[in-house]
């Protein structure tokens, strides 16, 4: 049977979504690069009926039972007594974790108080999981045959450093994370998940590599995992699956991993040594925030005009006051004009713009909220595409689609013209 493991965090205020659950994403991404299989995650509130509950489940299914949270020195702080109580053992006390408070506290002007003596205390048995950083330790603990327990306390910084120097070496030490699970993930825009799985639904019964696609804020992505003796081992293995995917996925594969909209179109803007600038009205200055975020961005992005008054896209666009009159400002004309106009003001190769209704207000019958139309003017001439994102899922939505629509026509057009 493989050894499995569940992670545990504890603490109501992940309940109420007071904090978001950063450490499970960290364990998740950690057990992975050890190769050991992780099929639950649970959260539970400081309660200790519902610890033991989740701890009885958890027992029953998993070998390995990664605590995070709850070692603190206030009434709330649960886990450790809680543990103690499901397996019917005494805590202990112990003078060396309460030295090492104190040392400490004594560094930074602090006082120990009796509540750091709940700290020290333990399920008898444990071992001390020693923390560097903070005043809470954690444990190792086998209280079954088979069963090991870690536990760690809820800050994240000093949560991970515990991890990295004390709970991998033993893990190791006990046979776990003997392989490695390596995935890339391949990004797509322009294509959706529907479509785009009934194009690779054959790479779906993958055992080694798999292949499982998700979609995260209009973007489609594939996942591609292996599992190896090495990481080198594991990407061979996935090379020539992702070589086929992108040969499916064609110009609707933008990239891979980090990747984003914003740094590819910089990567082709640099090669082709052209220059990019922007004109944006519904995003208001989204476009050039993604762009900007690209470190190096300035070689190639000149500027922008945020134009949203359609008396600034007159006076600094050129755009045509009758065209906006008869027309209105979210049209393919005006669209157009606004990307011719942007690009000679500023003397760049490429103009890009944007003019939509995000909403929730604006729309009418026959230009709905969600409406957007991108302008496009290069070296060849200027066009327009007109898309309709809809006003379901609200304005932030809209902008932040419009805004990466808008990067992936440039691409496109980049990619024409570097072949």
């Amino acid at each position: 049977m493989t050894q499995s493991v569940e992670i545990i965090c504890v603490g109501t205020e992940l309940l109420l979504g007071d904090i978001l659950n950063s450490n499970a994403q960290f364990l998740a991404q950690e057990l992975a690069k050890l190769g050991i299989a992780h099929y639950y995650q649970t959260v539970v509130g400081d309660n200790p009926e519902r610890i033991k509950g989740v701890v009885r489940i958890a027992r029953d299914r998993s070998q390995l039972l990664i605590f995070t949270g709850g070692l603190g020195p206030t009434p709330d702080d649960l886990t450790h007594e809680t543990l103690a109580d499901c397996f019917g053992v005494p805590l202990v006390e112990h003078p060396e974790i309460l030295e090492d408070i104190a040392r400490k506290f004594a560094q930074r002007g602090h006082i120990l108080t009796a509540n750091n003596h709940k700290q020290a205390s333990l399920p008898e048995g444990a071992e001390i999981l020693t923390n560097d950083s903070g005043s809470a330790p954690g444990i190792i603990w086998q209280p079954l045959p088979g069963l090991t327990i870690l536990t760690f306390p809820g800050v994240p910084a000093e949560m991970q450093r515990m991890w990295r120097e004390v709970a991998v070496p033993y893990l190791r030490s006990q046979g776990w994370g003997n392989t490695t699970i390596y995935s890339r993930t391949l990004r797509f825009w322009g294509i959706s998940e529907s479509a785009l799985a009934e194009k690779v639904n054959s790479f779906f019964d993958l055992q080694n590599p798999t292949v499982a696609p998700y979609v995260n804020h209009g973007e489609v992505k594939l996942r591609v995992s292996a599992r190896a003796d090495s990481t080198a081992a594991a990407q061979q293995l996935i090379a020539p699956i992702e070589q086929q995917l992108r040969q499916i996925g064609g110009l609707d594969c933008y990239g891979a991993n980090d990747d984003s909209l914003a740094s590819v179109v910089g990567a082709l803007l640099k090669t082709a040594q052209a220059t990019l600038a922007v004109a944006e009205s519904c995003t208001g200055g989204g476009l050039g925030a993604s762009l900007t975020a690209v470190p190096g961005s300035s070689s190639y992005f000149w500027g922008g005009v945020i134009s949203y008054d359609n008396a600034i896209k007159v006076r600094l666009l050129n755009v045509d006051e009758h065209d906006l009159a008869e027309q209105g400002a979210v049209s393919h004309t005006i669209a157009k004009q606004m990307a011719e106009g942007v690009r000679s003001r500023l003397g760049t190769t490429w103009g890009l713009s944007i003019t939509g209704i995000a909403g929730p207000d604006g729309g009418t019958a026959d230009k709905p909220v969600g409406l957007v139309y991108v302008g496009l003017a290069g070296p060849n001439g200027v066009q327009s595409f007109e898309h309709q994102f809809g006003a379901l899922r609200g304005r932030t939505w809209i902008r932040n689609l419009s805004a990466a629509t808008a990067l992936d026509h440039l691409r496109r057009q980049l990619l024409i013209k570097l072949e």
